[in-house]
């Protein structure tokens, strides 16, 4: 670890609260003036941004007050790590299939309220695909059922009695209320709670030790969002998912689970990421969803990369693009705006091409 901070002596820059690291092999090039652009608020709102190719850190950057031991609200990017939780459980054998009905798992909640066929169908595969066809929509702001929800006493039985509006496993309808019913899955399958599922399982096994939970008055922790950790510990789970659920030598989650979870074959009906940037760098493209990650192909006349990703309210982003063996975490303040999306043209625009211009991760050490 002495020998890799050795290798990568940073250049420090200071100005309005701004903390940045830069390998000084590229002082003088595209990460100078990718902190000058979000120095001088041409990319504005953004609180930190991290990156790592191969097994070197390459950017740390912190503004606007925030440090590198601030908590940040991941938002709903923290639904791409309840995936991992979900895979664990299923890699132990805790939960059987993912095709098991959520209905049944619950029978202290039963009758549920809007009961009926469609409800009692409703599979823990239909949950992670948000597919559960709950009249619920938060994507495109048409039904947030997240507001009503957070009033409540109990969410996951508030969650598991709303009124249904398709058949489970047909329409796409993104909503915090599938995984925070995953919440009480995990809970049910594993007798314990989902903050100590995750501390036994996750985070404790990769050093991740300062974060908060979010938990309603019965006691469930919030598995939508809402989760606070550092910016730092973002990376990891990034780094975790590229290196195919292998951490510090130790398969935390099967290559089958990340596989399967990232496949991302879902497309956004007439949504891009790239596109809602309103950004002219690259060229949109459809944006694909899995078991809440998702993907979307990065494309310029220059170049083209898939890039998968965890994505929160306010620009709240965990990107792995494995064709170029890098990891990059964004968080910002960009609530509800579309400003959010300008990681995007970040990635574009100044990330990308420089991975582009190594041959391999390691020639970023001169």
């Amino acid at each position: 670890m002495k020998k890799l901070c050795i290798l990568c002596i940073l250049t420090v820059f200071y100005a309005s609260n701004l903390h940045a690291q830069i390998n000084r092999s590229d002082s003088k090039h595209v990460f100078v003036q990718m902190t000058g652009a979000i120095e001088h608020r041409e990319y504005p709102g953004i609180h930190s941004l991290l990156i790592t190719r191969g097994i070197k850190p390459i950017y740390e950057g912190y503004f606007h007050g925030f440090k590198r031991d601030s908590l940040h609200d991941t938002r709903s990017s923290f639904k791409s790590i309840t995936s991992l939780l979900i895979g664990i459980a299923v890699d132990k054998g805790l939960i059987r299939s993912l095709d098991q009905k959520v209905y049944d798992m619950f029978p202290e909640y039963r009758p549920f309220k809007n009961d009926g066929a469609q409800k009692k169908a409703i599979t823990i595969r239909n949950l992670l695909e948000m597919k559960s066809g709950f009249d619920c929509e938060e994507f495109n702001d048409t039904k947030d059922c997240e507001d009503a929800m957070s009033g409540s006493r109990d969410w996951v039985k508030f969650s598991l009695d709303l009124p249904m509006k398709f058949k489970p496993g047909t329409v796409w309808s993104y909503t915090s209320v599938d995984p925070m019913i995953l919440s009480g899955v995990i809970s049910k399958v594993s007798g314990m709670t989902v903050m100590d599922f995750a501390k036994k399982y996750l985070f404790s096994p990769m050093g991740i030790t300062d974060y908060k939970w979010t938990t309603d008055p019965a006691g469930h922790g919030m598995t939508a969002g809402s989760f606070y950790m550092k910016p730092a510990d973002m990376l990891k789970i990034a780094e975790l998912v590229l290196h195919q659920g292998k951490w510090n030598g130790k398969q935390l989650i099967s290559q089958k689970w990340i596989a399967e979870s990232t496949a991302g074959n879902i497309q956004i009906p007439n949504f891009s990421f790239m596109g809602s940037s309103r950004s002219m760098v690259a060229l949109p493209q459809s944006a694909y969803y899995g078991y809440y990650w998702y993907h979307e192909l990065i494309k310029t006349n220059a170049f083209q990369h898939d890039v998968l990703f965890a994505s929160g309210n306010g620009g709240q982003y965990i990107f792995i693009i494995k064709s170029l063996d890098m990891v990059v975490v964004f968080t910002q303040g960009n609530y509800g705006s579309w400003k959010a999306k300008q990681a995007f043209e970040i990635l574009a625009k100044y990330i990308i091409p420089w991975a582009e211009s190594r041959q391999t991760p390691n020639s970023a050490v001169n």
